[in-house]
């Protein structure tokens, strides 16, 4: 079986590529393509995972390739992890807004609309090549924003389905706690990508949230970095992305003063890069894990595993809301628990969401529209009006100062950032 990675000069891959090795019983791989215009991290990302394949005595050849076509061809999985303008427009992304006041992170809010615009193109041009060259391959997709990716990719007609890994952090973390094997423990995980609540918590079968909030609330907060009466007021687990809401000047304050995450990303890529040059290096650095995507193997080989096996078993992924979240359009693209078959990813119901988390959510899906129209068909006015939908936003002096920053910003990736 030969899987594509779109993004494979990414120093992610050789977590993706240890997830591979380890449970290679589940995905029977035999070829794994890494398409990257980047020579500079191409090369030695692939040499990297030659050395951690043959060193786990794995008999999946590597394949390197700045050519796409030549990558995806025959695959019959596609695995975006892209990004657009690399760490250099994510610092961009991060730094700008909080000039304005408001929230800058890659995914969320103003930058995460900058992120959506540079990528959405990109994205369905390579989901075309896929479509000629692998037709009947399954799209993963990892990059962000997720949610508005994914469902560019469904809108287009393509075969994709978004996945995250904070669900699966939050079920490995939920499982240690209670020194459980993962394979009992479920999460009551609902929302958008990057918006999500964590309601329930069930070992075999049995709702432990409760408990964990009343003993271990202190570690649960710290990790989301919310307070702790927050987390017992709501009987529930925020993402961490909520801190963006919740605390939002606190964090705006933070970014003024801090440095970017983004630079301290840059900062790891480069040291993982040199490492992963060094031919005596045959394992996963542990510096990988400051990087961040923690279990992103383990959840990328699941949910290829199910849509290759027909196994039916359940995952939480991005796919269509069909009437799961019944106050957003069938359309939107939702991140809840679905069972995963050969025919795709299918929601399960989900308890209604309360007033308090739903509002948040149909804020967001609608703007979530707006950045999707935007980025398929440019112009001011849309960038406008999605930054005003944003509750991040929601201003209109801000909508237009932020607008004009971040077209001028992204004017070598969005060619009509001049026009109206």
């Amino acid at each position: 079986m030969k899987l594509a990675v779109v993004g494979g000069g990414s120093t992610y891959t050789p977590e993706l590529v240890d997830g591979f090795a380890r449970l290679r019983e589940d995905l029977p791989l035999t070829e794994l393509a890494l398409v990257d215009p980047a020579a500079e991290r191409l090369e030695p990302v692939a040499g990297m995972a030659r050395r951690m394949l043959r060193a786990a005595g794995h008999p999946a050849a590597v394949t390197a390739t700045g050519d796409v076509r030549a990558g995806v061809e025959g695959a019959a999985v596609v695995l975006l992890q892209l990004r657009v303008g690399g760490q250099a427009a994510r610092e961009v992304d991060e730094t700008l807004p909080p000039r304005c006041g408001c929230v800058g992170q890659e995914t969320t809010g103003a930058g995460g609309l900058a992120k959506a615009l540079r990528t959405v193109p990109v994205v369905l041009d390579i989901a075309e090549t896929v479509a000629r060259h692998a037709p009947g391959a399954w799209i993963v997709d990892f990059t962000n924003p997720v949610g508005i990716v994914t469902r560019a990719l469904l809108d287009a007609g393509h075969r994709a389905i978004g996945l995250c890994n904070v669900a699966i952090g939050f079920q490995r973390r939920f499982a240690a706690t209670l020194g459980a094997d993962p394979s009992r423990v479920s999460l009551g995980h609902a929302g958008l990508n990057h918006l999500t609540w964590v309601r329930s918590v069930l070992l075999d079968g049995e709702d432990v949230l409760p408990g964990l909030i009343r003993e271990h609330g202190r570690e649960i907060a710290a990790d989301v970095g919310l307070p702790v009466e927050l987390i017992t007021r709501l009987g529930a687990v925020p993402s961490y992305y909520l801190r963006y809401f919740y605390a939002h000047d606190l964090v705006v304050a933070e970014q003024r003063t801090e440095p970017s995450r983004a630079a301290r990303v840059a900062e790891i890529e480069r040291e993982l890069l040199a490492l992963y040059a060094d031919p005596a290096v045959t394992a996963k650095p542990e510096l990988l894990g400051q990087r961040g995507g923690a279990f992103y193997s383990e959840a990328a080989v699941a949910l290829i595993a199910s849509l290759l096996g027909d196994r039916g078993d359940v995952q939480v992924v991005n796919a269509r809301n069909g009437g799961v979240l019944p106050f957003l359009p069938d359309e939107a693209v939702v991140e809840v628990p679905a069972r995963i078959t050969a025919s795709g990813a299918e929601p399960l119901p989900v308890a209604p969401l309360e007033p308090l988390y739903a509002g948040l959510v149909a804020h967001v899906s609608a703007y979530e529209t707006l950045a999707l129209e935007a980025a398929l068909r440019g112009g001011r006015e849309r960038v406008a009006d999605a930054l005003l939908a944003h509750p991040l936003v929601g201003q209109e002096h801000l909508a237009r100062e932020l607008t004009g920053l971040l077209l001028e910003a992204n004017r070598a990736h969005l060619p009509w950032a001049g026009t109206r």
